[in-house]
């Protein structure tokens, strides 16, 4: 399959009738299976309600069909036709923060979507992007439209055309570039079923932005203990894992500088992960810069492009120093830890 490239310039005001848009729209109705940019990731779209166009979401990334996708619309006004139902808890949750990188969880309408989409579930994960080529493509194509990122399953998730196309050319009908995206971590997917939501996956919108609006707010056992099953579209399996074994140093830079004595020691070759302000104090066989510490919102946004760097050293392992799981900090974690499969060093392993 040949993959078509349509090029947007996401700066335009008005980008209702443009082409490219047009074209990639008409792909989707047709029942292909488009990548586009949001404001979080680069999603792989494909009609929610075409059982077919779905099963190619999950053939293109290699993906277990037991894994919910996330549905985009254009705006909120479609949510009742393909909902149950809206608590008080969501209507205040899509007026703060649609359009945005927020997915909520509803009580889908039986008969609606394709079953492949909620994985059999009676409840179905839906958000408005605030992208304008996500706005204008899902207003071209005039379907709701399931897109999880456009990766192959377990790869760092695309923040650019050309992951998208590293992973999947020849795979998709198209891509629709629209440069490089905002926030790069996928979306906060928060339950809003009951009267108390939950978070089921950490994102840019926060536990702290939502406690601001409305309160209380449990978060999913999951994100913190491994043995508990994940909820959330997207979590169930390991996901943003570099080709190099990546361990999570916690502690101090200094810690992880013994780290990488220790791995030299062994004959490995050592890729470090670190901010802006600790990769000076950090000697090893090759170092990264993937944010600041003082603004985390910057190491959110080049995490999965780094991820995606670290592949080209020429390393055995890598290590990543940690973050304080505060705000977005709670999100950058969840990535690490799934991209590093859990393995985590302390100092009680330099002991051992």
């Amino acid at each position: 399959m040949g993959t078509s490239l349509w090029i947007v310039d996401s700066s335009v005001d008005d980008l209702w009738g443009n082409p490219q848009i047009k074209d990639a729209a008409h792909q989707i109705r047709k029942g292909e299976v488009v990548a586009f940019p949001t404001e979080t990731v680069y999603g792989l779209g494909a009609n929610a309600l075409d059982s077919t166009a779905v099963k190619k979401i999950f053939e293109a990334k290699g993906r277990p069909s037991d894994n919910p996708l996330i549905v985009h619309i254009a705006e909120k006004d479609q949510l009742r036709e393909l909902v149950d139902e809206v608590t008080p808890v969501g209507e205040k949750l899509m007026n703060a923060f649609w359009p945005g990188p927020l997915s909520l969880i509803f009580k889908k309408k039986e008969g609606v979507f394709s079953e492949l989409v909620t994985a059999g579930l009676d409840t179905v994960a839906i958000r408005v992007p605030e992208h304008p080529v996500a706005i204008a493509l899902l207003k071209e194509a005039d379907v709701p439209v399931a897109a999880p990122s456009a990766n192959r399953s377990g790869r760092p998730s695309p923040t650019t055309a050309k992951h998208v196309l590293d992973d999947l050319h020849g795979r998709i009908k198209g891509v629709v570039d629209g440069g490089e995206t905002g926030y790069g971590l996928e979306s906060t997917v928060v339950d809003c079923t009951g009267d108390i939501p939950i978070i089921l996956r950490p994102g840019s919108i926060t536990a702290e932005d939502i406690r601001e609006l409305i309160g209380e707010v449990l978060v999913d056992p999951a994100l913190k203990d491994e043995k508990e099953a994940p909820k959330s579209p997207g979590m169930k399996y390991r996901h943003y894992a570099p080709e190099h074994p990546l361990f999570l140093v916690e502690g101090p830079i200094q810690l992880l500088q013994e780290f990488v004595d220790r791995f030299n020691q062994e004959g490995k070759r050592v890729g470090v992960l670190s901010t802006q302000e600790n990769h000076q104090n950090i000697t090893a066989d090759a170092t990264i810069v993937i944010g600041s510490e003082e603004e985390l919102s910057s190491v959110a946004h080049s995490l999965y492009d780094t991820l995606r760097k670290s592949d080209q050293l020429n390393v055995d392992i890598l290590l990543s120093q940690t973050f304080p799981e505060k705000g977005v900090g709670q999100a950058i974690m969840n990535r690490l830890r799934k991209a590093a499969g859990n393995q985590v060093l302390t100092e009680e392993n330099l002991k051992k």
